[in-house]
């Protein structure tokens, strides 16, 4: 087995650069103490191979070349009038009273970030005011305030297994969620339906986006 090499960009400022961390016989460590701003950061490694470390992205462009799967770290970053693209599933991005005790490089925040040329699915926002944000549209959805309304939506006649499997399960969320994107053709998938079918309740929702 090859040894991976370790590639750290910490302790600096960066202005107006793009970076790649494309190499996945690497490990990126960003951050702590790493401010980008107006950078362009172009990932296209797995989510084992990149560790955010308190890093601060202020308007930078985060593209994903590949897809971003159940990455965690984005809760110690600091994300202010970012613009993402790529796909993403199963990222959290903000911050929550439950993760504080693990936070060793600081709490995580969002801000004026822009998703609408991103594919998120299954992707929380925490502690954080999602009118600041722009979700991804259709085919993507966004509920807000998915856990206060987790009993209503519950109740409402999704097709497919999704309301036991997706609605009911937001109830177990962290308490700070405030809003959580789906990816309809992906959810259709996994539950048993159609995008179609889920458009069709979404149209009599309050509180969604898409």
């Amino acid at each position: 087995m090859a040894w991976l090499e370790n590639v750290c960009i910490e302790d600096k400022k960066i202005h107006n650069e793009r970076l790649e961390l494309t190499d996945n016989n690497a490990l990126y460590f960003v951050g702590p103490n790493l401010e980008l701003r107006e950078c362009t950061l172009v990932l296209k490694v797995t989510a084992r191979r990149l560790h955010i470390r308190g890093a601060r992205f202020i308007d930078c462009t985060i593209e994903m070349k590949q897809a971003l799967k159940s990455h965690s770290d984005w809760r110690t970053a600091t994300l202010k009038g970012c613009r993402f693209k790529g796909k993403m599933s199963g990222c959290d991005f903000g911050h929550s009273p439950e993760w504080a005790s693990s936070m060793s490089f600081g709490e995580g925040f969002i801000e004026d970030c822009d998703f609408t040329e991103a594919q998120l699915d299954g992707c929380r926002f925490l502690g954080c005011d999602p009118s600041t944000l722009r979700f991804p549209k259709w085919p993507c959805f966004t509920i807000l305030d998915p856990i206060g309304r987790s009993q209503e939506l519950a109740r409402m006649p999704w097709p497919g297994n999704i309301s036991p499997i997706v609605m009911e399960g937001n109830a177990q969320d962290p308490s700070a969620t405030v809003a959580v994107t789906y990816h309809a053709p992906t959810l259709a998938k996994e539950c048993g339906t159609t995008p179609e079918a889920i458009l069709a309740v979404l149209k009599t929702c309050e509180g969604v986006i898409y």
